[in-house]
């Protein structure tokens, strides 16, 4: 089957072949002590060929280089309050694909073909599980794993999607969906903002097997509380008009026979 007649493909996508497709890395470097450096160099050093060029956000000022040349542009540093994955970074990407990642080294640029090949595919949205076959997890406590499986049954009951992994931060994208998916600097973990408003938008969504890895540089913050509270809050106030007709149904019991 060719990709122009893939099934998932709306009559609007336009379907180059993936050689001219550019493909935009975002990485963001959390505030912490101690010199990213290090760490962040032995990342760019893995980022594949396919991507084009990287935005940082946070981390060292100035331009740099990954492998192969490929330019780093530098947006300088930010204030994690307002929001965990600057927003500021997507709007700087240029390519036809975004992909965003943390730059803690826990998760791993070898897996960014992966993703493309997903959005080669037809799917809108590609985001990385930790919870499904080929997928592994680090740092998940019983408090953590508690909450995220709370959190699924809402998005499932709200949206009708069988995700496995809400809040995982490495995702990819198709560029024209940086504007529908009215990102807003509120705090909000970006992971799963970006989810929530892709299933809000009736994108096509595809889970991503990943690997977490341990982090390389930076502290974990597993704020399980604070993070839950608003993406819950979020996944409720994105809902779709219909979510609630959803809900009755479901709750409804069945129509028994009387005797």
């Amino acid at each position: 089957m060719s990709s122009d007649s893939h099934p998932l493909r709306r009559s609007t996508d336009r379907s180059p072949g993936p050689d001219t497709r550019t493909v935009t890395l975002v990485l963001t470097v959390r505030p912490c002590d101690g010199d990213p450096g290090p760490a962040l160099d032995r990342l760019l050093g893995e980022v594949p060929p396919s991507v084009r060029d990287v935005v940082l956000m946070g981390g060292p000022a100035g331009d740099r280089r990954a492998r192969a040349g490929i330019p780093v542009r530098g947006l300088g540093a930010w204030d994690s309050a307002r929001g965990d994955i600057p927003h500021a970074g997507l709007l700087a990407a240029t390519g036809d694909l975004i992909v965003v990642m943390n730059a803690d080294g826990s998760m791993s640029p070898h897996e960014i073909p992966h993703f493309l090949h997903y959005l080669e595919s037809g799917y809108d949205f590609a985001k990385g599980s930790r919870f499904i076959a080929g997928g592994e997890f680090v740092d998940h406590s019983l408090p953590r794993r508690v909450g995220h499986r709370a959190l699924l049954r809402v998005a499932r009951r709200l949206y009708g999607q069988h995700l496995t992994d809400l809040w995982y931060g490495f995702c990819a994208f198709r560029r024209p969906f940086v504007d529908l998916l009215d990102l807003r600097e509120d705090g909000v973990e970006l992971g799963a903002e970006l989810v929530t408003h892709a299933l809000h938008y009736g994108l096509r969504v595809a889970e991503v097997p990943s690997r977490e890895l341990p982090r390389r540089h930076g502290p974990s913050h597993p704020r399980t509380i604070r993070d839950g509270t608003r993406i819950l809050g979020t996944l409720v106030g994105e809902r779709p008009h219909n979510a609630l007709g959803r809900l009755a149904r479901r709750r409804a019991p069945s129509p028994g026979v009387s005797g």
